[in-house]
């Protein structure tokens, strides 16, 4: 099992660029406690998840680390032109060191569709084009310069555990990419599938909601607020409404403002929640039903002394439990 961190560059306190500046921070302070991996994010027309481009994101990651992985989660492969992308890919691999994973999906939020004048019924297919001229690209187009280091960029596809979506990747040999809302059985059942048409088990790529306490209860509570501000922010950018402001003390009205594109309530049952040991033990239930497991956790935290507290946590005292 490898494991993450997946960052969405989240704006709680109103400054954009000091935003952006904590999430490069994060994935650096991440590399020094020893995860494996780091994926950013693709939001556009988001006053909360500022984050419209992730491939300067992993350029700026990629010149201070030297180690760690670095992915897209996902690039929304419609809105951009299929060679262009590649050679931005090819870029990134050098510049990193031959360090990039390439997370794909097919977007679908309300402005996006709008304003990349896309058909949201012709989105899949789209992405599916798209992947599969990158690949092309990357993999033997004459004229890409900068060549990619890897001899292979390893490519994930984002799924719902669409049926569709999962036999394209196996027909690629691509991974698949689960959000934090997937559950255990999805993702079994969409590994097997893939192996029913590949032959083979897929990298699988899961993000789920993190947080450590002193037991469920008190975790659950704690992550609670972050998580269901993030949610009600993806609503109002789908309902092509204004950010609204975070307020701690009033998490609580953040329930009653759900809506049916993200559902908090789902994300939380699938979060890894408790203390040391009930994390290890959720975790451990991951490793074993799931081939190829690429963990990434998201930490359900407003503060990025919190996060980082969290991460440490699991490097010293989670992680050993796992590995041992």
């Amino acid at each position: 099992m490898r494991t993450g961190i997946f960052l969405l560059t989240e704006n709680y306190d109103g400054s954009s660029s000091d935003t952006i500046r904590n999430d490069i921070e994060l994935g650096v302070y991440a590399e020094a406690l020893g995860f494996d991996e780091v994926w950013f994010a693709e939001h556009h027309f988001n006053a909360f998840s500022v984050i419209p481009n992730p491939t300067l994101m992993m350029a700026a990651l990629a010149a201070r680390t030297t180690r760690i992985r670095i992915g897209s989660a996902a690039l929304l492969a419609p809105f951009y032109q299929s060679i262009r992308l590649a050679e931005e890919i090819a870029t990134l691999d050098n510049l990193s060191s031959g360090r990039i994973d390439a997370g794909f999906a097919k977007g679908g939020f309300a402005y996006d569709v709008e304003h990349f004048d896309k058909s949201p019924q012709n989105l899949r297919e789209e992405m599916f084009e798209s992947v599969e001229k990158i690949d092309k690209t990357l993999s033997g187009y004459p004229l890409l310069e900068p060549k990619p280091l890897q001899k292979k960029v390893p490519f994930y596809i984002a799924t719902f555990s669409t049926t569709e979506t999962i036999a394209f990747a196996a027909k690629h040999g691509y991974g698949l990419m689960f959000s934090q809302g997937a559950t255990l059985q999805q993702c079994v059942e969409a590994q097997e599938y893939y192996h029913a048409i590949a032959g083979f088990y897929p990298e699988v790529v899961l993000m789920r909601v993190f947080c450590v306490a002193e037991d469920h209860e008190s975790a659950y509570t704690q992550a609670l607020p972050a998580t269901d501000h993030f949610i009600k922010c993806m609503r109002a950018v789908q309902a092509k409404a204004e950010k609204p402001d975070f307020h701690q003390a009033n998490y609580e009205a953040l329930l009653d403002q759900r809506y049916q594109f993200f559902d908090g309530k789902v994300f939380l049952d699938n979060a890894i929640l408790g203390n040391i040991g009930e994390c290890a033990a959720q975790i451990a239930q991951l490793k074993r039903s799931i081939r190829h497991l690429h963990l990434v956790l998201k930490p359900a935290s407003s503060s990025a002394e919190q996060t980082r507290e969290m991460l440490t946590i699991f490097s010293r005292d989670i992680r050993p439990e796992i590995e041992g």
